[in-house]
């Protein structure tokens, strides 16, 4: 279950799912909690992980114009995880929303919101679902635990492209 934690200018933890959508969606960037439509296991190709949440996934492109979806699965045993960690930690936007729903594992996202100064991160983990709306300045990082099975979603067909801020907003967290 996801946990929001409110870094800057007031420190402040959410824990209750609907006060952290509410929080999330306030802010431009949707955040739900997905149910899958069978059992999986650790085992299960990406096929049958998108299968089990077409029911959610089908709909979700549909209406906001995406055109692929794969599963990115990276735990302690990848090679070079700590260089595929760090090219996520530095503040970045992107000119496509950035979707993930968590299968497995977790991660932290942080955003730095311009407009109101804000900082916070948002742990999510098994069931969550985040859609970063382009241009959202944030950075992500899979420690402590390095697992993270999701469902990577994108409108075209270069997938995954970070245009770095060079801020250095990241390193005071």
């Amino acid at each position: 279950m996801a946990h929001l934690t409110l870094l800057d200018p007031v420190k402040k933890e959410i824990k209750d799912p609907q006060a952290i959508k509410n929080f999330m969606n306030e802010r431009g960037i949707i955040f739900e909690q997905w149910q899958t439509s069978m059992p999986l296991k650790d085992t299960d190709s990406q096929e049958i992980i998108l299968k089990a949440y077409e029911h959610e996934l089908g709909p979700y492109m549909k209406k906001h114009g995406y055109v692929n979806a794969d599963v990115i699965n990276v735990h302690k045993e990848t090679p070079n995880i700590e260089a595929i960690r760090a090219k996520f930690l530095s503040e970045h936007t992107h000119a496509e929303d950035e979707v993930r729903f968590f299968v497995d594992g977790e991660g932290y996202f942080f955003f730095h919101l311009s407009q109101t100064s804000e900082v916070f991160r948002l742990l999510c983990e098994k069931g969550d679902f985040i859609s970063v709306p382009k241009g959202v300045t944030h950075w992500f990082d899979l420690a402590p635990k390095y697992h993270v099975k999701a469902i990577r979603v994108f409108q075209t067909p270069e997938g995954w492209v970070a245009n770095y801020t060079q801020s250095g907003k990241e390193q005071g967290y």
